[in-house]
């Protein structure tokens, strides 16, 4: 996937009637008026936000007699889990990288505290 295709899938994902579109699309396809029903908006308010998706290649549409039919699709999705995916490897490694030096200072202050007492009982 071109950096522009992920760009697009991406500004496509950031708007939350679009996120809820593709959500209901996973249960099947659905034409303009089912996927308008639970917004507040007009049907051809959701024909653009189709169009923005389509463009983005998440859907495909179809003419079934004289519905149009949206078609989840789920090869940009899975890219777009792919390139983040490799983000989330690499805070997981620096979360590693903290747990592991937190868990090291705190032995060393358990250390110093030890050797405190131990300091204090000599007295």
């Amino acid at each position: 996937m071109s950096n522009d295709e992920l760009s697009s899938v991406f500004a496509a994902l950031a708007d939350p009637t679009r996120r809820a579109i593709l959500h209901r699309l996973t249960q099947g396809d659905a034409n303009v008026a089912e996927l308008a029903e639970p917004f507040a908006m007009s049907q051809p308010a959701v024909s653009k936000h189709l169009r923005v998706l389509e463009g983005a290649g998440l859907i495909s549409r179809s003419k079934v007699a004289t519905a149009r039919y949206s078609h989840l699709e789920a090869r940009p999705l899975k890219e777009a889990t792919d390139y983040m995916e490799r983000f989330r490897r690499f805070w997981n490694s620096s979360f590693d990288e903290l747990d592991a030096a937190l868990a090291a200072h705190t032995a060393d202050e358990a250390e110093r505290a030890g050797a405190t007492d131990g300091e204090k009982n000599d007295d």
